[in-house]
């Protein structure tokens, strides 16, 4: 099987006829210029060195050069390991509905993306079985035919959106009936119909389609996504729900009993999806009871390299250009077949498969290092992968790859120090946005929702199609605001504990400021130490007073003695 494994670069072919019709219309402005100086034949005859097919060629050879070029940019690969065997196993169709009303909130992230989520997982658990995949709304269609490539399938199930859907609606009997008509005519194989929805059947029939089904030998599971409570429908692109047309807020509910009826009918199980992976587990239980048997499947497991050959002939028609000379060379009339100029152009050819096949060893490495990886041995593709940095340090898919073999043996930081490296030195956006991917993963798995949050959003930038990156990344942004709100909880509990220290604080204050203002309002009392402090004069003042008093209690204990005593009796009245 041949693939281009980057296709949009076959655009730029577009490139050779516009070139040659420029060329054309250089050449034949040239030829009117000619026709200016005289006849024809005359003006050859006067140039009798000049060739008319010399310049054309050189012209051609460089546009086919180009467009090798341009078809060696696109990747050419071919299938070489093709496996062709029996598998023992079921056959599965799952039909995923992509209403507005999957849009709804109530399982994270959306209903829509936890089914995407479901499938992928189950995809992921298949080994020997068969899948397709069917969407539906108001109609429905094959999104992909059954088939054993669960690639292919996991690609198409992250391109689903509502917006694919022209009418809108629930139509469980038409996808039931599609189902039925997918699969493959082998008998005695088990065939399942995995219908995914919120179980608002619009339309009706669903139940009696489920039970010509269960005649047909099919058996119908329905998973039930959302709540019996029921949640609003986010308008995309904008802060708003979707409304009726009276204005109010339309809310979509969970319709268990209809899920049922239609599973019971089918001779399925109806299974309630919620945010645990308890009905991951249920599906596959009920999957496991189904009767297996041997189904036949070509599958190219490996693809190689083929630019190498482009390489070549792009290096052989460049020096093949060089060579053709645009005028007639009389010295190459001396040249023989074997001589010296074949001599060289064998050297230069030998030269240049040489450097192409130096230059791919670096790549056996890696090829060597990818079947060791798909094997389960991490740590020995590791080692291949670092042998083939050793031949070419700056191989930007043998660093991604090495970042993988270190992821998968649980060394995160080392991973993530080589997908930094491979982002750096890719070209390839799509590429690139795989190590921004990966990155993201790793951070999310240590709970670092901001880093995480920005390597997603970078592999978007690069690859804005890519709808698990997108998944992940909404994942982690609800991740980041519980945390944002538990560490806002957390701080507003300190605040107020610190808000309360200080209010005490402040009454505190308020007392001591009372206690002051009391103080400053009562007359202050002269203090022991103001006693002791006086002027000079006042001490001269107290002195002189002091021995004045003297004189004059001595002036009166002169006096009394020359009195006539006096004896006053004490009457007894």
């Amino acid at each position: 099987m041949f693939r281009f494994e980057d296709p949009k670069y076959l655009y730029l072919l577009v490139l050779i006829p516009v070139l040659a019709l420029i060329y054309f219309l250089m050449m034949r402005s040239q030829r009117k210029r000619l026709l200016k100086f005289g006849d024809p034949e005359l003006v050859k005859s006067l140039m009798p060195d000049v060739s008319r097919w010399r310049p054309q060629a050189k012209f051609w050879i460089l546009e086919i050069a180009l467009a090798l070029l341009i078809v060696m940019s696109a990747r050419p690969q071919m299938g070489t390991k093709i496996t062709n065997e029996k598998r023992v196993g079921i056959e599965t169709i799952i039909a995923v509905d992509i209403s507005n009303s999957m849009r709804a909130e109530d399982v994270e992230p959306s209903r829509l993306d936890r089914s995407k989520m479901m499938v992928e997982n189950l995809v992921d658990n298949f080994n020997d079985d068969k899948i397709g995949l069917i969407v539906f709304a108001g109609d429905a269609f094959v999104q992909l035919p059954i088939t054993s490539d669960y690639v292919s399938a996991k690609m198409f199930l992250s391109n689903i959106d509502p917006s694919m859907m022209d009418v809108q609606g629930t139509d469980v009997a038409a996808a039931i009936n599609m189902a039925a008509n997918s699969f493959t005519q082998q008998d005695g194989v088990g065939k399942a119909i995995i219908i995914i929805t919120d179980g608002e059947n619009h339309e009706g029939g669903a139940v009696e389609a489920a039970a010509a089904a269960k005649k047909k030998g099919m058996n119908v599971f329905v998973l039930g996504v959302g709540s019996t409570k029921g949640a609003p429908i986010p308008v995309p692109g904008t802060n708003d729900y979707m409304t009726d047309n009276t204005g109010n807020t339309v809310v979509s509910v969970l319709n268990e009993d209809m899920c049922r009826e239609i599973a019971a009918a089918g001779g399925g199980a109806y299974i309630h999806v919620d945010n645990n992976s308890n009905a991951q587990k249920q599906l596959r239980a009920e999957l496991d009871k189904l009767s297996k048997k041997e189904i036949e499947s070509n599958i190219y497991s490996d693809y190689d390299e083929q630019f190498q050959a482009f390489g070549i002939i792009i290096l052989l028609l460049l020096v093949l250009e060089i060579c053709v000379l645009e005028r007639k060379n009389p010295l190459l009339k001396n040249i023989t077949l074997f001589g010296g100029g074949r001599k060289t152009m064998l050297l230069v050819s030998a030269l240049m498969f040489s450097a192409v096949a130096g230059a791919q060893t670096d790549r056996q490495h890696i090829r060597s290092g990818n079947k060791q990886f798909n094997s389960g041995k991490y740590a020995e593709a590791e080692v291949e992968y670092r042998k083939a940095l050793d031949k070419n340090p700056k191989n930007p898919q043998a660093i991604y790859n090495l970042g993988n073999a270190l992821l998968a043996q649980g060394k995160d930081s080392a991973a993530v120090s080589q997908f930094e490296t491979a982002a750096k030195l890719e070209t390839s956006p799509l590429r690139k946005s795989k190590a921004y991917h990966n990155m993201g993963v790793v951070c999310q798995k240590a709970r670092l929702y901001q880093e995480a949050i920005t390597a997603y959003e970078e592999s978007l930038r690069l690859n804005p199609d890519d709808n698990e990156t997108r998944y992940n990344l909404a994942v982690c942004k609800r991740q980041k605001q519980k945390q944002d709100q538990q560490n806002q909880n957390k701080d507003n509990k300190d605040n107020k504990e610190k808000d309360k220290d200080k209010q005490e604080q402040n009454k505190d204050n308020n007392k001591q400021d009372q206690n002051k203002e009391k103080q400053k309002q009562e007359p202050k009392q002269p203090k022991p130490e103001d006693k002791d402090k006086m002027s000079k004069e006042n001490a001269e003042q107290l002195l002189n007073a002091a021995m004045q008093q003297e004189k004059d209690t001595q002036r009166r204990m002169k006096e009394v003695p020359q009195q006539p005593g006096k004896r006053r009796l004490q009457k007894n009245w």
